[in-house]
Parts: structure tokens; C-alpha cells; sequence
């Protein structure tokens, strides 16, 4: 049924997400394990799954559309003025995209289930220390070592088979991920649409520029159901087209509330500099062709600090913008208030990822909720220091390449590339491989050319 899992698990999935919406799920397991592998049963149970309403005491409240979202969310900046140069802008567009790959070149090769899921009684974020420990890197300073003495020690792996490029023996580029895939495919979407595009348009283009291989999850899931859905349907977009694209968004995707929104936001927030509330829009029509309510609130969360970065340097104040475009009373705002809290109750790093895994373990590894919350973590315990933002992002564990790029593309925004350690800029060598023609390779100032031009287009 996708690209990994049957039937069977994702009605498995599809109970979790029920429940995390509000939803009483009491005796779904029990339907699951006599239905078996019969597929009609398995369906039954999705399907009373899926009519299931949220309990009178589930007191949050959670639109997906964009007009009701706004309507729930607190006063903010929606338009930030500024005074830069363009030489002042053109570094900071740089400084985004520069951060974006450090942070994920750092977190990718930790993007396996020891240290995401954790392993032998110990967290995900204990499993990283004791990798940099084993190979005397420790504390994180320098991309992730390739080998380390806790392979054998503690029977955990970094990912191998897709992150060599990115250890840190061996760093010459930005090698390909799908978290820089998306911020490629928001400055196209940008270049070729201006600000004339839909969710619509944004499943048209993930078929023309991605194969079914390069998605996961969510995205996986919609990107199937919209083949599906445009295989019936010949020449211009349809004027129900909000209908299908629901329908992809929701049909068989138990993963509508996870991170893959929240990694696709960055070239729209990029176009949108300066300016979160747009920025927010666009993270919102890109991500409800995929997600909803939490899964779509994270994307426009992440867009909005990352517009509020190009002017504002206080990691606390762009929180609170990002704050600012999602519903007050929805469970990510309250899950990040929660972070905030705590990371500024808590000074040494360790303590603080410690204290953000028990908090949030709850979730899966890869939902928008505890990535979020770990990201605004690590942005307050950074100060607005680069290297200690995303090292403290990717060292919480979870979705380490995706938090360490959102925490490197906002900080990278708010410094500026000439403010960048050369430590982690250097080995990049302004090299991205991105898997997207036009892209394989490019180096990493030309796209940040583009999104300035884009920025600059969109302002006028």
C-alpha cells in the first residue's frame, strides 16, 4: 500500500493518528488483530476508523484551511520592515542555503534507527554522544565521523548505505536529500509561478521533477494518490481540484501529521523574507497537498521563523513569529511553548536534549511535533550561536538531517554567510548535488543568487 508498509500497518499507523487527533479509539486493536491480512476487513476498520469524530474533551482546536487557521492564530509582525543593503541581503540568502546544507550534512548520516528511535535501553540522543565519544569527537564540532568505537561497543550504525559523502572524513559537497530536494523545488516553484500557484500545482511538479523513489511517507502516500487521481483526469486543473487533492492528502496517509511538510518550506520562506505571513501562506499551500491541521501548522511555523530570520537576529522573538501564523490553541503551539520552557530553564546541552526526549518520546520519530519542538529547543539554547544551534538540533536525535537543516537555514538567514564558522562552511566547497535536473550539481551561491532574484521579483 506504500512504499514499505501494507495494509495492515497502516491501519496500525492510521489508530495512533486517530488518537493524537482526539479521537476514542478504544477496541481498534483489538478489530485490527481479528481482521488479520484479510484485506476487506482491513478496510472496515480504516474505514470506521476515518468516520470516528474528535471527543467533547479534546479541547484544541485545529482548522487546515487557511482563512480558519488565521483566524485562530495570535497577533504578529506579518510584514517586517528593514533597512539592508542588497550586498546585506545577498549574504544572508547565502548564509540560508549555506546553513540549511551544513546542518543537514551533520544530521544525515544520523539518520538511522539507533539514533533516531534509540536502542538498548538508551535514547536516540545518547546513542549520537556516545558515536562522537567513540570516535574522540566529542562535544560536536566537526561533521560526523564515518567510524567510531561504538559500532561494536553499543551495536549502533550510522546510515551507511546513503551518508558517506556527509561524514565528516570524507565532506567535499552537499550531497543529495530530500530535505535539499524541496528547498530546490520551492525556488522553482517560485521561479516558474511567482505567487500564482496552488497545492494543485505542487502535485504537478513533484511528478515532473521526482521520481516515486525519491518521497517518503506522507509525501509518498499523496504522490500515489494524486497519480491516481490525475489518471482520470485529462488537460487543465480541474475545478474541484480541492477535493482531490483532500482526498490525496488524507486516503490511506496515517502520515499527514509528520515532518515531511515542515522539510519543504524553506525556498518558499526564502521568497518570502522579511515578510511571515506570506511566507506561511505558501508553506501552507505547499504542505495541504500532503498534510493537515499539525502536520500543515509545523510548515508554516518553520516558514515563518525563517522569513522573521533575514531581520531579526533574537532566537526568542522568532519563535514567537513563527508562533504567530498557527493557531494558539493547537497542540504544536502548545508543544513549543513547552520547549521553550524548558530550554530556558536548562543551560548544558546534554540536560536540555534529555529533557526534550522524555517530554515528547511519545511521538514518532519523524512527526512535526517533537522535530518542532527540539528545533525551537536547539534555537534558544543557541543564542543565535551557529554551531551550537545545530549541533543541539541533530544531537536530540529523531529526524537529525532535517532539524540540524531547519536550524541551520534560520540561523544561516540571521548571521549571514561572512558570519558563518568556516568549520562547517569550508568542506562544502559551495557544492550542492541535488537530484533535480539543473541541480546535479550547482553550487550553493547561485542558488542563493536565485532566491534573492525570486525575493526580489515578489517584492515588486
Amino acid at each position: 500500500m506504500t512504499k514499505w508498509i501494507g495494509l495492515r500497518e497502516i491501519v496500525r499507523e492510521e489508530i495512533t493518528q486517530r488518537r493524537e487527533e482526539g479521537c476514542e479509539v478504544i477496541g481498534f486493536t483489538e478489530r485490527l488483530d481479528a481482521a488479520g491480512t484479510n484485506e476487506s476487513q482491513l478496510m472496515d476498520v480504516y474505514h470506521a476508523l476515518m468516520a470516528l469524530e474528535p471527543s467533547k474533551d479534546f479541547t484544541y482546536v485545529e482548522p487546515s484551511g487557511l482563512e480558519e487557521i488565521r483566524a485562530e492564530r495570535p497577533i504578529g509582525p506579518r510584514l517586517m520592515g528593514n533597512n539592508w543593503d542588497d550586498s546585506t541581503w545577498q549574504d544572508k540568502f547565502y548564509g540560508a542555503w549555506l546553513g540549511r546544507a551544513a546542518g543537514c550534512a551533520l544530521g544525515k548520516p544520523l539518520e538511522a534507527a539507533s539514533f533516531m528511535n534509540g536502542s538498548g535501553d538508551r535514547p536516540g540522543w545518547h546513542n549520537i554522544k556516545l558515536w562522537f565519544e567513540g570516535a574522540g569527537q566529542w562535544p560536536i564540532r566537526h561533521y560526523t565521523p564515518s567510524k567510531s568505537t561504538a559500532e561494536a561497543q553499543y551495536n549502533i550504525e550510522i546510515a551507511h548505505w546513503s551518508s558517506l559523502a556527509s561524514c565528516g572524513d570524507n565532506i567535499r559537497y552537499m550531497e543529495t536529500d530530500d530535505d535539499i530536494r524541496y528547498t530546490v523545488l520551492g525556488l522553482l516553484m517560485l521561479e516558474e509561478r511567482g505567487l500564482d500557484f496552488n497545492s494543485w500545482d505542487v502535485g504537478k511538479m513533484w511528478h515532473r521533477h521526482l521520481s516515486f523513489g525519491q518521497v517518503f511517507t506522507a509525501e509518498a502516500q499523496s504522490y500515489l494518490n494524486f497519480a491516481r487521481v490525475t489518471s482520470h483526469i485529462s488537460g487543465e486543473q480541474p475545478e474541484d481540484w480541492e477535493q482531490h487533492v483532500h482526498w490525496g492528502r488524507s486516503y490511506l496517509n496515517p502520515f499527514r501529521e509528520w515532518i515531511g511538510a515542515q522539510i519543504r518550506v524553506d525556498g518558499y520562506a526564502y521568497g518570502g523574507a522579511g515578510h511571515p505571513q506570506l511566507a506561511a501562506e505558501l508553506a501552507w499551500r505547499d504542505a495541504s497537498f500532503s498534510h493537515v491541521k499539525n502536520g500543515i501548522y509545523g510548515a508554516m511555523f518553520c516558514a515563518a521563523m525563517i522569513a522573521a530570520a533575514f531581520v531579526e537576529s533574537d532566537v526568542r522573538r522568532i519563535i514567537e513569529i513563527g508562533l504567530s501564523e498557527i493557531p494558539k490553541n493547537c497542540r504544536l503551539a502548545e508543544d513549543i511553548q513547552l520547549a521553550v520552557r524548558i530550554a530556558e530553564e536548562t543551560n548544558d546541552q546534554v540536560e536540555l536534549v534529555s529533557k526534550i526526549w522524555e517530554s515528547f518520546k511519545h511521538y514518532h520519530p519523524v512527526h512535526t511535533n517533537n522535530n518542532a519542538a527540539l528545533c525551537a529547543a536547539a534555537l534558544i539554547h543557541s543564542g543565535g550561536d551557529f554551531e551550537k544551534g545545530i549541533t543541539t538540533a541533530v544531537l536530540g536525535g529523531w529526524d537529525t538531517d532535517c532539524n540540524g537543516a531547519t536550524v541551520g537555514s534560520i540561523l544561516g538567514a540571521s548571521l549571514g554567510a561572512t558570519a558563518l564558522p568556516s568549520s562547517w562552511i569550508d568542506p562544502l566547497n559551495d557544492t550542492l548535488y541535488a537530484e533535480v535536473s539543473g541541480f546535479h550539481p550547482i553550487s550553493i551561491s547561485e542558488c542563493a543568487r536565485r532566491s534573492y532574484n525570486v525575493f526580489r521579483k515578489i517584492q515588486n
